[in-house]
Protein backbone atom coordinates (compact mmCIF):
# COMPACT_ATOMS: atom_id res chain seq x y z
CA UNK A 1 0.00 0.00 0.00
CA UNK A 2 2.70 2.37 0.94
CA UNK A 3 4.70 1.69 -2.53
CA UNK A 4 1.24 2.29 -4.08
CA UNK A 5 0.82 5.58 -1.92
CA UNK A 6 4.65 7.00 -3.16
CA UNK A 7 3.89 5.45 -6.84
CA UNK A 8 0.73 8.15 -7.35
CA UNK A 9 2.46 10.79 -5.74
CA UNK A 10 5.29 10.68 -8.17
CA UNK A 11 3.19 10.42 -10.98
CA UNK A 12 1.22 13.52 -9.72
CA UNK A 13 1.78 16.60 -11.57
CA UNK A 14 4.25 19.05 -9.59
CA UNK A 15 2.44 22.61 -9.08
CA UNK A 16 4.37 25.65 -11.09
CA UNK A 17 6.12 28.26 -9.35
CA UNK A 18 3.84 31.33 -9.87
CA UNK A 19 6.80 33.44 -10.67
CA UNK A 20 7.41 30.96 -13.70
CA UNK A 21 3.69 31.43 -14.40
CA UNK A 22 4.35 35.07 -14.34
CA UNK A 23 7.81 34.63 -16.89
CA UNK A 24 5.25 32.38 -19.25
CA UNK A 25 2.86 35.24 -19.68
CA UNK A 26 5.75 37.68 -20.11
CA UNK A 27 7.57 35.86 -22.73
CA UNK A 28 4.25 35.83 -24.81
CA UNK A 29 3.94 39.66 -24.39
CA UNK A 30 6.59 40.74 -27.61
CA UNK A 31 6.69 44.15 -26.81
CA UNK A 32 7.40 43.63 -23.10
CA UNK A 33 10.17 41.18 -24.14
CA UNK A 34 11.29 43.89 -26.62
CA UNK A 35 11.51 46.23 -23.74
CA UNK A 36 13.74 43.62 -21.62
CA UNK A 37 15.95 43.29 -24.28
CA UNK A 38 16.05 47.12 -24.52
CA UNK A 39 16.97 47.46 -21.39
CA UNK A 40 19.60 44.47 -20.69
CA UNK A 41 21.40 45.89 -23.87
CA UNK A 42 21.57 49.61 -21.51
CA UNK A 43 22.57 47.45 -18.46
CA UNK A 44 24.94 45.60 -20.15
CA UNK A 45 26.27 48.86 -21.45
CA UNK A 46 26.65 50.15 -18.23
CA UNK A 47 27.84 47.39 -16.57
CA UNK A 48 31.28 47.22 -18.65
CA UNK A 49 31.44 50.63 -19.44
CA UNK A 50 35.07 50.64 -18.41
CA UNK A 51 35.86 47.99 -20.44
CA UNK A 52 34.23 49.94 -23.55
CA UNK A 53 35.96 53.30 -22.70
CA UNK A 54 38.19 54.93 -20.27
CA UNK A 55 36.26 57.16 -18.56
CA UNK A 56 39.82 59.66 -17.59
CA UNK A 57 40.77 59.45 -21.01
CA UNK A 58 37.94 59.56 -23.64
CA UNK A 59 34.84 60.15 -21.34
CA UNK A 60 36.30 63.48 -19.64
CA UNK A 61 39.47 64.60 -21.54
CA UNK A 62 38.96 67.13 -23.50
CA UNK A 63 40.07 67.19 -26.90
CA UNK A 64 39.16 70.35 -28.63
CA UNK A 65 40.57 70.11 -32.00
CA UNK A 66 38.07 66.99 -32.64
CA UNK A 67 35.36 68.99 -31.12
CA UNK A 68 31.82 69.17 -32.68
CA UNK A 69 32.43 66.32 -35.09
CA UNK A 70 29.75 64.36 -36.70
CA UNK A 71 29.28 60.59 -36.29
CA UNK A 72 32.23 58.44 -38.17
CA UNK A 73 34.27 55.60 -38.10
CA UNK A 74 36.75 57.19 -35.64
CA UNK A 75 33.80 58.68 -33.82
CA UNK A 76 30.90 56.46 -33.63
CA UNK A 77 28.43 59.17 -32.36
CA UNK A 78 30.33 62.63 -32.92
CA UNK A 79 31.93 64.26 -30.48
CA UNK A 80 30.83 67.49 -28.26
CA UNK A 81 31.78 70.99 -27.65
CA UNK A 82 34.68 69.82 -26.50
CA UNK A 83 35.76 66.95 -28.01
CA UNK A 84 34.70 64.30 -25.71
CA UNK A 85 33.24 61.11 -27.15
CA UNK A 86 29.66 61.39 -27.06
CA UNK A 87 29.09 57.24 -27.43
CA UNK A 88 31.69 56.76 -24.46
CA UNK A 89 29.93 59.54 -22.45
CA UNK A 90 25.99 58.10 -23.13
CA UNK A 91 27.63 54.44 -21.60
CA UNK A 92 29.06 55.96 -18.58
CA UNK A 93 26.27 58.38 -18.43
CA UNK A 94 23.83 54.95 -18.16
CA UNK A 95 25.40 54.41 -15.18
CA UNK A 96 24.50 57.27 -13.57
CA UNK A 97 20.47 57.37 -14.73
CA UNK A 98 20.29 53.67 -14.33
CA UNK A 99 21.75 54.02 -10.23
CA UNK A 100 19.37 57.04 -9.41
CA UNK A 101 16.82 55.35 -10.82
CA UNK A 102 17.03 52.30 -9.38
CA UNK A 103 18.25 53.68 -5.60
CA UNK A 104 15.75 55.82 -5.32
CA UNK A 105 13.02 53.95 -6.11
CA UNK A 106 14.44 51.14 -4.24
CA UNK A 107 14.30 53.93 -1.24
CA UNK A 108 10.97 54.79 -1.83
CA UNK A 109 9.92 51.13 -1.69
CA UNK A 110 11.34 50.27 1.05
CA UNK A 111 9.67 53.66 2.82
CA UNK A 112 6.84 54.04 1.27
CA UNK A 113 5.60 50.61 1.09
CA UNK A 114 6.27 50.59 5.35
CA UNK A 115 4.38 53.15 5.44
CA UNK A 116 1.41 51.98 3.24
CA UNK A 117 1.33 48.17 4.99
CA UNK A 118 1.02 49.92 8.46
CA UNK A 119 -1.77 52.77 7.05
CA UNK A 120 -3.76 50.11 5.69
CA UNK A 121 -3.22 47.28 7.90
CA UNK A 122 -3.97 48.98 11.56
CA UNK A 123 -6.51 51.45 9.50
CA UNK A 124 -8.16 54.77 11.18
CA UNK A 125 -6.48 57.67 12.80
CA UNK A 126 -3.21 56.31 12.34
CA UNK A 127 -4.18 55.65 9.00
CA UNK A 128 -5.77 59.06 8.37
CA UNK A 129 -2.38 60.48 9.42
CA UNK A 130 -0.09 59.05 7.24
CA UNK A 131 -2.32 59.37 3.99
CA UNK A 132 -2.97 63.12 5.06
CA UNK A 133 1.06 63.36 4.98
CA UNK A 134 1.29 61.65 1.99
CA UNK A 135 -1.56 64.19 0.66
CA UNK A 136 0.42 66.74 1.11
CA UNK A 137 3.29 65.73 -0.33
CA UNK A 138 1.51 64.90 -3.32
CA UNK A 139 -0.04 68.43 -3.64
CA UNK A 140 3.36 69.22 -4.53
CA UNK A 141 4.57 67.96 -8.00
CA UNK A 142 6.91 65.71 -7.88
CA UNK A 143 9.60 67.63 -10.02
CA UNK A 144 9.02 70.71 -7.68
CA UNK A 145 9.80 69.11 -4.50
CA UNK A 146 12.91 67.43 -5.69
CA UNK A 147 14.14 70.44 -7.23
CA UNK A 148 13.46 72.42 -3.72
CA UNK A 149 15.16 68.97 -2.22
CA UNK A 150 18.26 69.52 -4.40
CA UNK A 151 18.01 73.25 -3.98
CA UNK A 152 18.70 73.14 -0.19
CA UNK A 153 20.81 69.98 0.06
CA UNK A 154 23.10 70.88 -2.63
CA UNK A 155 23.67 69.43 -6.29
CA UNK A 156 25.32 65.92 -6.04
CA UNK A 157 24.81 62.23 -6.50
CA UNK A 158 23.49 61.99 -3.24
CA UNK A 159 21.01 64.33 -3.09
CA UNK A 160 19.95 63.79 -6.54
CA UNK A 161 18.69 59.87 -5.48
CA UNK A 162 17.35 61.43 -1.63
CA UNK A 163 15.70 64.24 -3.49
CA UNK A 164 13.56 61.98 -6.14
CA UNK A 165 13.57 58.90 -3.76
CA UNK A 166 11.01 61.51 -1.14
CA UNK A 167 9.09 62.52 -4.52
CA UNK A 168 7.74 58.82 -4.98
CA UNK A 169 6.97 58.00 -1.64
CA UNK A 170 3.35 59.17 -1.50
CA UNK A 171 2.84 56.84 -5.14
CA UNK A 172 4.43 53.79 -3.43
CA UNK A 173 2.56 54.19 0.13
CA UNK A 174 -0.76 54.49 -1.52
CA UNK A 175 -0.24 51.66 -3.79
CA UNK A 176 1.00 49.51 -1.13
CA UNK A 177 -2.25 50.84 1.52
CA UNK A 178 -4.40 50.21 -1.46
CA UNK A 179 -3.26 46.42 -2.14
CA UNK A 180 -3.31 45.93 1.75
CA UNK A 181 -6.70 46.96 2.17
CA UNK A 182 -7.65 44.49 -0.56
CA UNK A 183 -6.14 41.57 1.34
CA UNK A 184 -6.31 42.69 5.21
CA UNK A 185 -9.07 40.42 6.08
CA UNK A 186 -8.59 37.74 4.01
CA UNK A 187 -8.99 34.33 5.85
CA UNK A 188 -5.26 33.54 5.87
CA UNK A 189 -4.97 36.56 7.61
CA UNK A 190 -7.73 35.68 10.18
CA UNK A 191 -5.69 31.75 10.64
CA UNK A 192 -2.12 34.06 11.36
CA UNK A 193 -3.88 36.01 14.06
CA UNK A 194 -6.03 33.20 15.57
CA UNK A 195 -2.68 31.16 16.00
CA UNK A 196 -1.10 34.00 17.73
CA UNK A 197 1.22 35.88 14.77
CA UNK A 198 1.89 39.38 16.08
CA UNK A 199 0.83 42.03 13.69
CA UNK A 200 4.67 42.61 12.47
CA UNK A 201 4.95 38.79 11.45
CA UNK A 202 1.60 39.03 9.38
CA UNK A 203 2.76 42.95 7.71
CA UNK A 204 5.94 41.22 6.83
CA UNK A 205 5.45 37.51 6.26
CA UNK A 206 2.25 37.72 4.89
CA UNK A 207 0.63 40.91 3.54
CA UNK A 208 3.56 42.43 2.06
CA UNK A 209 4.48 39.04 0.18
CA UNK A 210 1.08 39.32 -1.05
CA UNK A 211 0.99 43.04 -2.58
CA UNK A 212 4.12 43.16 -4.38
CA UNK A 213 2.55 42.54 -7.81
CA UNK A 214 0.95 46.08 -7.93
CA UNK A 215 4.38 47.48 -6.42
CA UNK A 216 6.70 45.55 -9.26
CA UNK A 217 5.00 46.90 -11.61
CA UNK A 218 4.91 50.67 -10.20
CA UNK A 219 8.69 50.07 -9.58
CA UNK A 220 9.16 49.58 -13.54
CA UNK A 221 7.46 52.60 -13.88
CA UNK A 222 9.22 54.53 -11.39
CA UNK A 223 12.56 54.08 -12.48
CA UNK A 224 11.68 55.09 -15.88
CA UNK A 225 9.69 58.44 -13.86
CA UNK A 226 13.07 58.23 -11.79
CA UNK A 227 15.83 58.88 -14.71
CA UNK A 228 13.58 61.39 -16.21
CA UNK A 229 13.49 63.74 -13.21
CA UNK A 230 17.34 62.95 -13.28
CA UNK A 231 17.92 64.18 -16.64
CA UNK A 232 15.40 67.19 -16.50
CA UNK A 233 17.42 68.39 -13.17
CA UNK A 234 20.77 67.88 -14.56
CA UNK A 235 19.44 69.65 -17.22
CA UNK A 236 18.56 72.97 -15.32
CA UNK A 237 22.06 72.51 -13.36
CA UNK A 238 20.86 70.91 -10.39
CA UNK A 239 21.49 66.80 -10.73
CA UNK A 240 24.90 65.49 -12.27
CA UNK A 241 27.81 68.35 -12.03
CA UNK A 242 30.13 68.63 -15.30
CA UNK A 243 32.56 67.27 -16.37
CA UNK A 244 30.59 64.16 -14.77
CA UNK A 245 28.82 62.10 -18.03
CA UNK A 246 24.91 62.72 -17.68
CA UNK A 247 22.19 62.48 -20.46
CA UNK A 248 20.69 65.34 -19.38
CA UNK A 249 23.62 67.65 -19.15
CA UNK A 250 24.72 66.22 -21.96
CA UNK A 251 21.39 67.83 -23.55
CA UNK A 252 22.39 71.10 -21.54
CA UNK A 253 25.89 71.51 -23.24
CA UNK A 254 24.69 70.83 -26.50
CA UNK A 255 21.28 72.56 -26.51
CA UNK A 256 23.31 76.12 -28.34
CA UNK A 257 24.83 73.87 -31.13
CA UNK A 258 21.75 72.63 -31.89
CA UNK A 259 21.87 73.79 -35.86
CA UNK A 260 24.84 73.39 -36.91
CA UNK A 261 25.73 69.82 -34.80
CA UNK A 262 22.50 67.84 -34.30
CA UNK A 263 24.26 64.73 -33.11
CA UNK A 264 25.69 66.57 -29.47
CA UNK A 265 21.61 66.47 -28.30
CA UNK A 266 20.16 63.96 -31.01
CA UNK A 267 21.79 60.88 -28.99
CA UNK A 268 21.43 61.40 -25.29
CA UNK A 269 17.72 62.60 -26.50
CA UNK A 270 17.12 58.98 -27.86
CA UNK A 271 19.14 57.39 -25.13
CA UNK A 272 16.75 59.23 -22.90
CA UNK A 273 13.32 57.93 -24.98
CA UNK A 274 14.71 54.56 -25.69
CA UNK A 275 15.59 53.76 -22.31
CA UNK A 276 12.52 55.42 -20.84
CA UNK A 277 10.45 53.30 -23.36
CA UNK A 278 11.79 50.25 -22.51
CA UNK A 279 11.05 50.44 -19.22
CA UNK A 280 7.55 51.46 -19.79
CA UNK A 281 6.93 48.61 -21.82
CA UNK A 282 8.02 46.49 -19.22
CA UNK A 283 6.03 47.68 -16.87
CA UNK A 284 2.94 47.32 -18.93
CA UNK A 285 4.08 43.30 -19.82
CA UNK A 286 4.53 43.12 -16.07
CA UNK A 287 0.77 44.21 -15.03
CA UNK A 288 -0.72 41.83 -17.47
CA UNK A 289 1.57 39.04 -16.41
CA UNK A 290 0.61 39.48 -12.90
CA UNK A 291 -2.99 40.35 -13.39
CA UNK A 292 -4.57 37.17 -11.86
CA UNK A 293 -7.62 37.45 -14.02
CA UNK A 294 -5.12 36.55 -16.98
CA UNK A 295 -4.46 33.50 -15.71
CA UNK A 296 -4.73 30.50 -17.82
Amino acid sequence: MFDAYEESVKKAPRKRSPWLEVWQRLRRNKMAMLGLWILSFVVFAAVFAGFIADYESVVIAQNLADRLQGPGAQYWLGTDEFGRDIFARLIHGARVSLLVGVLSVGISIVIGGALGAVAGYYGGRLDDIIMRVMDVFLAVPSILLAIAIVSALGANLTNLMLAIAISNIPTFARVVRASVLSIRDQEFIEAARAIGASDVRIIFRHIIPNSLAPVIVQGALGVALAILSTAGLSFIGLGIQPPEPEWGSMLAGGRQYLRHAWHVTTFPGLAIMITILALNLLGDGLRDALDPRLKH
